[in-house]
């Protein structure tokens, strides 16, 4: 098996280089893993990255605009199948997968694993021992979330599990998956800690506790983070530890119970 990976180039505060789009290949074939946006250099670089390999799938792990819309248009100029678990925004499947699901090329398989949490559709694709991550784990740098609960239970599942490297949709390869995986749910829970610190010394709102808990981090990031922040009160609020309300918009009053 041999992998590489094509840069696209969409640098940027939250896609940190750009968006990794990685080519597998096992014996003269090859499957294409998170496109990206429609770039034509982009995809005129993919192009010469499978050239002399038999093309099986485009595969997406999730539908945000940095990872899927180039998937229909790419599948379709190579003759293949746009492949992934749910339709969004400027991406339609062309054969839907879920978990345990796999898209076979030369003497090997790409499985679908389910990783809710960055979004609720979002699936990692396991080769061997190897995981294609999306933006489940991203190297060198946490995701947003949208669902605390999901993402956790996402991580636990790959936790020990045998894999030996993953491949994120944006940053470095990451060569010790177990400590990585570690480290995001100890993150997690460390974040949750800091919330709920917070709201006992007065912060009251989304919003102050932003201000207070990512004090340290550029505020052109924090409504980003507003969006993990409300996704942990989601899961405080089922745990019976918080109440929000209304919705954990920016404004909303948190309270302890």
């Amino acid at each position: 098996m041999i992998v590489d990976v094509v840069l696209a180039p969409n640098p940027g505060l939250f896609t940190g280089p750009g968006t990794n789009t990685w080519v597998i290949t096992a014996r003269g074939e090859s499957v294409i893993i998170d496109p990206g946006p429609v770039i034509e250099s982009h995809l005129e670089a993919i192009k010469t990255a499978v050239s002399g390999t038999v093309v099986r799938a485009v595969l997406v792990t999730h539908t945000h605009p940095d990872h899927a819309p180039a998937a229909n248009g790419l599948a379709t100029q190579l003759g293949v199948p746009a492949v992934g678990s749910a339709p969004g925004p400027e991406f339609n499947p062309d054969r839907s997968i879920a978990d345990g699901g796999g898209v076979g090329f030369g003497d090997i398989e790409a499985v679908c694993v389910a990783t809710p949490g960055h979004t609720p559709d979002s699936v990692s694709y396991r080769v061997r021992n190897t995981l294609f991550t999306g933006d489940h784990i991203m190297g060198g740098s946490t995701v947003v979330v949208e669902d605390m609960s999901d993402y956790l239970g996402s991580l636990e599942k790959l936790h020990g599990t045998g894999l030996e490297t993953l491949f994120p949709g944006h940053g470095p390869v990451i060569d010790s998956p177990d400590a990585t995986i570690a480290e995001y749910i100890s993150h997690r829970l460390e974040r949750e800690a800091q919330i709920l610190d917070a709201l006992e010394r007065g912060a009251d709102s989304v919003g102050s506790i932003v201000t207070e808990v990512y004090r340290d981090v550029n505020e052109a990031l924090h409504p980003m983070a507003a969006m993990s922040v409300a996704a942990h009160l989601e899961k405080l609020s089922v745990d019976g530890r918080v109440e929000v309300e209304p919705e954990p918009t920016w404004e909303a009053e948190v309270r302890l119970r």
